[in-house]
């Protein structure tokens, strides 16, 4: 590996990251199994961990971005932004599939497919936070707007629910799976256009 990205990855804590995502991933699939065992399980027993896995998993991408060397990734002769696109899009896949992998069972309700969408919504929420906030508080948006869904979301799914509760909603569910999507994509583009927002 040459000197130039694995000063990137050392700028960006890449060992912390990746043990809070290991972590999040054990935590996840431990939950999983716990819930399957017990006494009148059915696969919406499983919500909290399909909604509060991708959240604490998009916060550890997220804080991930900040560098402790801004000005020198900003003065570098080589341009940042393809190598911090492919950090969030390689930290993305590896979680969303070892997430998957840790629900499994019920694809067509609250098992691998509703973990992926949310891990891509939560994760470009994320991203456009850092961009617009600075990737230490990027976490907090999402956060916010999880734990106010999961309040207030209907018990029926779809609908116009499917639009602004979509962490909440069943995988095969089309309208979340758009929002979701959207959300991600707006939050790389933001991402790689403005970069992490500057810490104060």
């Amino acid at each position: 590996m040459s000197a130039l990205p694995l000063l990137y990855l050392r700028s960006r804590a890449l060992l912390v990251t990746a043990a809070a995502l290991a972590g999040t991933v054990l935590l996840a699939a431990w939950s999983a199994y716990w819930l399957q065992e017990q006494p009148r399980f059915d696969h919406t027993a499983r919500v909290p961990v399909v909604v509060l896995a991708p959240l604490l998993a998009a916060a550890a991408i997220g804080t991930g971005l900040h560098s402790h060397s801004e000005e020198l990734d900003r003065a570098s002769a080589r341009r940042w932004w393809p190598r911090l696109l492919l950090h969030l899009l390689v930290a993305t896949a590896l979680v969303a599939g070892a997430l998957a992998a840790a629900v499994p069972g019920h694809p067509e309700a609250f098992g691998a497919p509703a973990m992926v969408r949310n891990v891509l919504g939560s994760t470009g929420v994320t991203a456009a936070s850092a961009a617009l906030f600075g990737a230490r508080s990027s976490w907090l948006p999402m956060t916010v707007y999880g734990g106010a869904v999961y309040l207030a979301a209907p018990d029926v799914p779809g609908g116009a629910a499917a639009l602004w509760a979509w962490p909440l909603q069943p995988g095969p569910e089309s309208g979340a799976w758009l929002v979701a999507g959207a959300a991600y994509a707006a939050g790389a583009a933001l991402l790689a256009v403005r970069g992490p927002g500057r810490t104060r």
